[in-house]
């Protein structure tokens, strides 16, 4: 065996005999290493690269005769992953999904209210009043609620309107369903909107068909107005309802006071006490006047050295103790001093009992005077409609499709596709990197 076959031999087995730890280097610089021109080569290098194999190496992949391009990779999988279901889309979008017309109504409530309270508008509170009111949330929870879905489905039957074989199977209602899952479909085709500044209710409602988006705006709105019309009359019968209750009570309290002062003229036997009262000071006045003459007429008469037996001195000491006995009488009748217990014939009690009496007839008369006022304000004022609907924009019949939006959702499923094939291949790329 010659020198060059044996250090070609040594040189197989320094090759063979790698350490695994280097072999992916290895198998890189040989699967990227382009050996150079065989001509430039010495004879003894030339000769054993023509008898060494590169790629027959223990341990190494065979070298394949055309590697495929990573360009070309790239373009299959993302054909495969993002053109093609956006193809599928687009099929069903431009293909087979129906037209959806939207017809659209806008309103407003309208009445007098009382401004609302809102800390974070601050002196622009005032401004928002009735449009930012409850009835206009009323209006929209309605529209959007089972009870005008049931409404609505006894009068027109609004399930088969949606659930037309001519509409696709994505977008039409499967029924029959319960009436909750008719709400849920309805709610998806029927939008109501309020404007917090203006207070306007839009009302959009989507239909397969131009004539069927017209019909359930329609009725939608002929609804709502009923139930604001609904309202207003429970309202006004409310308002009646309580101003007659607060009458009829006026009138019980002032027959009642009326009553008390009959029966206590009946127990007391005095009209008015107040009248007999000054018209018992009146002849206590004169009674004391005719005391004092009295008097002054028996210190004359004693005066004049007649004796106190004598007719004319004994007819004024006895005039003047008649006199004080009325005196004392018509004074016990109208203090309590001297009363007799058990005695009801005390002016002071009637005078003070009457009083209490006249000012209950004064409270009756005037609650029931404003009692009655109210009463007839309240009637006026149900003759009028204090809250009403006020569409300004009526429903009208839409020329073209608004839904489904094709390029729109066209290119939101293309860009999800295309975020999602992203993430998903540079989670596998981290995955294959940690492998090596």
């Amino acid at each position: 065996m010659s020198l060059d076959e044996v250090k070609q031999q040594e040189r197989q087995h320094e090759v063979i005999d790698l350490d695994a730890v280097g072999t992916p280097d290895l198998r890189h610089g040989i699967e990227i290493a382009d050996p150079s021109d065989n001509r430039r080569l010495p004879a003894l290098l030339r000769k054993a690269r023509e008898r060494l194999d590169w790629t027959q190496i223990p341990r190494l992949p065979q070298r394949s005769a055309k590697p495929a391009s990573l360009a070309k990779s790239l373009a299959q999988r993302f054909g495969l992953f993002v053109l093609l279901p956006t193809a599928i889309v687009a099929a069903y979008l431009f293909l087979i999904a129906s037209d959806q017309y939207v017809a659209e109504a806008r309103f407003a409530i309208r009445g007098n209210v009382e401004p609302m309270g809102n800390a974070a508008l601050g002196e622009f509170t005032s401004l928002i009043r009735k449009h930012n009111s409850q009835d206009s949330f009323v209006i929209k929870e309605f529209i959007g609620s089972q009870n005008m879905v049931e409404q609505l489905e006894k009068a027109i039957g609004v399930s088969t309107m949606f659930a037309k074989p001519s509409v696709d199977l994505w977008a039409r209602y499967w029924g029959p369903q319960p009436i909750e899952e008719l709400t849920k479909y309805w709610n998806h085709q029927v939008a109501t909107h309020i404007d917090v500044i203006s207070g306007i209710i839009t009302l959009n409602v989507r239909a397969f068909t131009r004539e069927d988006a017209l019909t359930i705006a329609k009725e939608v709105v002929e609804r709502s107005e009923k139930l604001i019309n609904e309202i207003s009359r429970r309202a006004q019968a409310d308002m009646v309802r309580q101003s007659e209750v607060d009458a009829a009570k006026a009138q019980e309290r002032l027959r009642n006071a009326y009553l008390g002062l009959q029966q206590f003229r009946n127990r007391w036997g005095i009209i008015d006490p107040a009248k007999s009262a000054e018209s018992t000071s009146t002849t206590l006045m004169s009674l004391r006047r005719d005391k004092l003459k009295a008097e002054s007429d028996l210190q004359v008469l004693r005066g004049s050295s007649l004796d106190e037996k004598s007719r004319s001195i004994q007819v004024l000491v006895a005039n003047i103790a008649a006199v004080d006995q009325q005196i004392r009488q018509l004074q016990d009748q109208l203090t309590t001093d001297g009363i007799v217990p058990g005695s009801v014939t005390n002016m002071t009690q009637a005078l003070l009992e009457f009083e209490g009496l006249q000012v209950e007839r004064t409270i009756a008369e005037k609650l029931n005077e404003s009692a009655n006022f109210l009463l007839d304000r309240a009637r006026v004022e149900a003759g009028k409609q204090q809250i009403f609907l006020s569409t300004f924009v009526p429903p009208a019949l839409p020329d073209a499709s608004l839904y489904p939006r094709r390029w729109y959702a066209l290119a939101v499923a293309f860009f999800s596709f295309l975020v999602v094939w992203s993430s998903v291949s540079l989670i596998i790329s981290g995955i294959n990197d940690q492998r090596l």
